[in-house]
C-alpha cells in the first residue's frame, strides 16, 4: 500500500511538492466528499490542514477510577456494563450502568439507534470519555465518546494531550485528528517553507516551524493542559507572531493598493467654511480643528483619502464632517453621508440642512421607506447635481442610485456596515477613473492596538476632546426591585420641567429574556404618571410616525420619551436630563455609553439609571461597574474588547474580518509593533514570503475585500 508520501510524489512528477500545493485529496482517507466538507472550514490543501489549529485540548492520557471522578470535569473511564435499559420520561433515552470495582457510572444517551442498544449488553468492557456531571441517582456521563475492549485485547491510552479542532456538519474531531495525523506524517518528508527571515526568528527566540507546528497539535503529555495554553510558550508565540503578520501585511496590501487609485484633488478656498463658522455660537475645540486640517491635507492628495476619525460621544465628528463637505461643495462636487439607520440619518439630515441651508447648499435625504414621490425627486436631485450634500441610509448604494459627480463619502458609526457594503457605495461612486475621497467615522472609540491591526489600512484621526459645557452623566445601577423609585425621580424631574428617556431591550414580550415590552412599558408609565406625557417611538414605527412623536420630544410636548435603541445614536434633545435603561444587563458596554450620550447635552445635571434584574452573571456586574466608574469612551471601548472580543467590536462577524486561529489581539497586544516592524520589512525586502504568509493564513480570497 502507498503512504501518503508515496502518493503525493506519483502525483508530482519529479518536480518538488509543497505542502502549499499539495491537495487535501492527496491524503488518506480524504475522498472528493469529504474535501468539500473540508472546504467550508478553509481546508483546501496539506498546509491548510496544519494551519487549522486547535481551539483547547483534552487529557485522554491516563484512565480515572470511577471512585475517584468529580463533577463537572472530563475524564476517561472503563467499566464493565452492569446493565442497559430504555427509559421514557419527557424523552426516549438509553441509560447504561457501568461499575469498575470502585464505584457505579451512568451513560445517558438521548440520541441511540438499537444496534447502539445491542452493542451496550451486559458484560461488555467499555472505554469512554466525557465531562462527569451529578445525576439523579449517581455521577453520569451524556453522550460520551466510547469504545468497546475485547477480554484479550490491551487498549493503550493516548501518547498525547487531544486537541479540540473548529468542526463543521459532516467533518467531526476523528475525521480532523485522522486528518491531522496524517498531515503531519507527510510533513516529515516535505517541510513547511520558512518565510519568516532568519533574523527575525533567531532575534525573537522562534523554534522552527516544523517544531511549532507538531507541539501545538500533538502537544506531550508530560505537560500541564494550563501551561499549554500559556501565552508566553515558543511555540504557540511562534505562530501567534505569524498569524497577526499576515493580517497586518493584507492590510497594508490594502492600503497600498488604495494609494494607486486616482481622487479629485480639493483645493478649496474655505470661503463656506468661514460663512459657517462666523454663525456659529461657539468656537471649535482644539482636537475638531486639528482634525480638519488633516482631512484638507489629504483632500490636497491625487489618491483617495481613508482616514477614520474616532471620537467619543458629543465630541463633535458631525461637524467636522461637515466642515470637510464644505470643501467638496466649493470644488463644485458632490458629499455623500452614509448612515446606518432611518433615525440617524434623519438627524444628520436635519443637521446638515440648519447648517448647509443658509448658506445656499442644497441637501437631499434617501431612504429606503420614502415614499414613491419623495424618492423619485431625491433620485433626480441626485442624478442632476442639484443636491450638493446628500444624505441617506444603505438605500444609497442601490442600482437606481445614480450620482453626479461624488467626491466624499463620509460613512457614519462604521461598525454597522458591512465590508461589502462600503465597497458597495465607494464603487458606486467612481467617476471614470476617480474615486471619491473617504472620511470613516465612529463613536465606539476603538483601542489604539486594536486599531493597528484592524484598521492598518486607514489613516486615523482621534477627537479627544469635549466641547465646553458638556457636563459628565453621573449613572447609577439599580435593581429593578426598586423600580417605583426611580418612576417618582422621573416624576419629580419632568415636572421642574426636564425631559427623560426610558429604554427598553425589547418591542415584543419575551419570556426567555425577562425584558418588558416597550409598548407594555410606555402604558404602565402612563398610568403610573398621568399628569405626564408619555411617548413611544422604536424600529418597527413608519419613519413619518417616528418623526412625529421625535419632533414633539424635541418641542417638550412629550415629558417621558418610551425607547427601543433606536435612540442609541443621532438623537439631541439638550433639555432631556435623566435616562433609565431597563434591563441593562442585556446591553453590551458601547451600546450603555452610546445610550447615555443622549442626556448630558444641556446645562443641567444629567444622570443615567441602569436597572438590572437580578441575579447578575458576573459578565453582567463587570460591564455595570464600568459604567458607574467611568464616563471615558476609550477605556469603555478596551474593558468591551476585553468581554466581547475584537470581532464584537468592530461589527465584523459578519465579515469574516479578524477571525483568528491561534491569536488574540488582546492577549498578544506587546507583539503588535514588533509585528508591525517586520510587516514592513517583509513587504519591501521580501515581498513573496508576504504575499505567502498571507495566503497560508487568510486563504486564497482575501478576507477584507476593499474595506474603506
Amino acid at each position: 500500500m502507498d503512504t501518503v508520501a508515496d502518493k503525493t510524489e506519483k502525483n508530482s512528477g519529479t518536480q518538488p511538492v509543497t505542502l502549499a500545493a499539495c491537495p487535501v485529496t492527496h491524503l488518506k482517507g480524504i475522498g472528493n466528499k469529504t474535501a468539500e466538507k473540508l472546504k467550508r472550514l478553509g481546508i483546501v490543501t496539506v498546509q491548510d490542514a496544519l494551519f487549522h489549529l486547535p481551539l483547547r485540548y483534552e487529557d485522554r492520557t491516563r484512565i480515572t477510577p470511577i471512585g475517584r471522578l468529580q463533577p463537572y470535569e472530563p475524564a476517561v473511564v472503563e467499566g464493565i456494563v452492569e446493565l442497559s435499559d430504555i427509559k421514557f420520561g419527557r424523552r426516549r433515552m438509553l441509560l447504561c450502568r457501568i461499575s469498575d470495582g470502585t464505584g457505579f457510572l451512568t451513560l445517558r444517551f438521548f440520541h441511540f439507534s438499537s444496534v447502539q442498544k445491542e452493542g451496550l449488553a451486559r458484560g461488555r468492557r467499555i472505554r469512554c470519555y466525557g465531562e462527569v456531571r451529578n445525576g439523579p441517582q449517581s455521577l453520569e456521563i451524556v453522550h460520551p465518546e466510547y469504545s468497546f475492549i475485547e477480554d484479550t485485547e490491551t487498549l493503550s491510552t493516548e501518547e498525547t494531550l487531544t486537541p479540540v479542532y473548529p468542526a463543521t456538519e459532516g467533518v467531526h474531531q476523528l475525521t480532523l485528528r485522522s486528518l491531522t495525523d496524517n498531515a503531519l506524517a507527510l510533513l516529515q518528508k516535505i517541510p513547511l517553507q520558512e518565510l519568516l527571515p532568519s533574523s527575525v526568528c533567531q532575534k525573537i527566540g522562534f523554534p522552527e516551524l516544523h517544531d511549532a507546528i507538531q507541539w501545538i497539535h500533538r502537544p506531550p503529555k508530560d505537560i500541564s493542559l494550563s501551561m499549554l495554553m500559556d501565552d508566553n510558550h515558543p511555540a504557540r508565540k511562534r505562530l501567534v507572531f505569524e498569524e497577526l503578520l499576515a493580517h497586518q501585511i493584507s492590510m497594508k496590501q490594502l492600503r497600498q493598493r488604495a494609494q494607486k487609485y486616482h481622487a479629485p484633488v480639493i483645493n478649496a478656498k474655505c470661503a463656506l467654511e468661514s460663512r459657517l463658522l462666523a454663525t456659529l455660537p461657539f468656537e471649535l475645540t482644539g482636537a475638531q480643528k486639528k482634525v480638519i486640517e488633516e482631512i484638507k491635507k489629504d483632500l490636497l492628495k491625487p489618491c483617495p483619502m481613508q482616514r477614520l476619525i474616532q471620537g467619543d460621544v458629543g465630541c463633535g465628528k458631525t461637524l467636522v464632517a461637515i466642515m470637510a463637505a464644505l470643501s467638496v461643495v466649493e470644488a463644485g462636487m458632490q458629499a455623500v453621508v452614509m448612515a446606518p439607520t432611518e433615525i440617524l440619518s434623519e438627524q444628520h439630515f436635519n443637521n446638515f440642512c440648519q447648517w448647509l441651508k443658509p448658506l445656499g447648499i442644497h441637501v437631499a435625504w434617501l431612504t429606503g421607506k420614502q415614499k414613491a414621490t419623495e424618492r423619485r425627486q431625491a433620485l433626480e436631485e441626485i442624478a442632476t447635481g442639484k443636491a450638493q450634500v446628500i444624505v441617506g441610509t444603505h438605500a444609497l448604494f442601490q442600482d437606481e442610485v445614480e450620482f453626479k459627480n461624488p467626491g466624499l463619502i463620509v460613512i457614519d458609526e462604521q461598525h454597522r456596515f458591512g465590508v461589502h457594503q462600503r465597497m458597495a457605495l465607494r464603487e458606486k461612486g467612481k467617476n471614470g477613473k476617480q474615486y471619491p475621497h473617504q472620511l470613516i467615522m465612529t463613536a465606539t472609540p476603538i483601542p489604539r492596538t486594536l486599531a493597528m491591526t484592524a484598521y492598518a489600512d486607514l489613516d486615523v484621526s482621534i477627537i479627544d476632546e469635549l466641547p465646553p459645557g458638556r457636563k459628565e452623566v453621573e449613572t447609577i445601577v439599580v435593581s429593578s426591585d426598586r423600580r417605583d423609585e426611580i418612576v417618582a425621580r422621573i416624576h419629580h424631574a419632568c415636572k421642574e420641567g426636564r425631559q427623560a428617556y426610558w429604554v427598553c431591550s425589547l418591542i415584543e414580550e419575551s419570556e426567555a429574556l425577562q425584558c418588558q415590552a416597550a409598548s407594555d412599558t410606555a402604558v404602565l408609565l402612563q398610568e403610573c404618571l398621568p399628569e405626564l406625557k408619555v411617548g413611544l417611538i422604536h424600529g418597527r414605527m413608519k419613519p413619518v410616525d417616528k418623526e412625529q412623536v421625535m419632533s414633539a420630544f424635541k418641542l417638550g410636548d412629550i415629558d417621558l420619551l418610551v425607547a427601543t435603541t433606536v435612540i442609541e445614536v443621532g438623537v439631541d434633545v439638550p433639555n432631556a436630563s435623566l435616562m433609565v435603561i431597563e434591563n441593562s444587563e442585556r446591553f453590551g458596554l458601547s451600546q450603555l455609553h452610546q445610550l447615555r450620550g443622549r442626556v448630558g447635552r444641556g446645562s443641567e445635571k444629567s444622570s443615567c439609571v441602569l436597572l438590572y434584574q437580578a441575579p447578575l452573571s458576573e459578565n453582567s456586574r463587570t460591564r455595570l461597574a464600568v459604567m458607574r466608574e467611568t464616563s471615558d469612551g476609550f477605556k469603555i471601548a478596551q474593558h468591551d474588547l476585553e468581554i466581547r472580543g475584537p470581532g464584537e467590536v468592530l461589527g465584523t462577524r459578519q465579515t469574516g474580518m479578524m477571525q483568528f486561529h491561534i491569536a488574540d489581539i488582546i492577549r498578544d497586544q506587546a507583539l503588535i509593533p514588533q509585528v508591525n516592524k517586520v510587516s514592513e520589512e517583509l513587504l519591501v525586502d521580501y515581498p513573496e514570503n508576504a504575499r505567502l504568509i498571507v495566503r497560508r493564513w487568510l486563504g486564497e480570497t482575501e478576507k477584507y475585500g476593499n474595506v474603506g
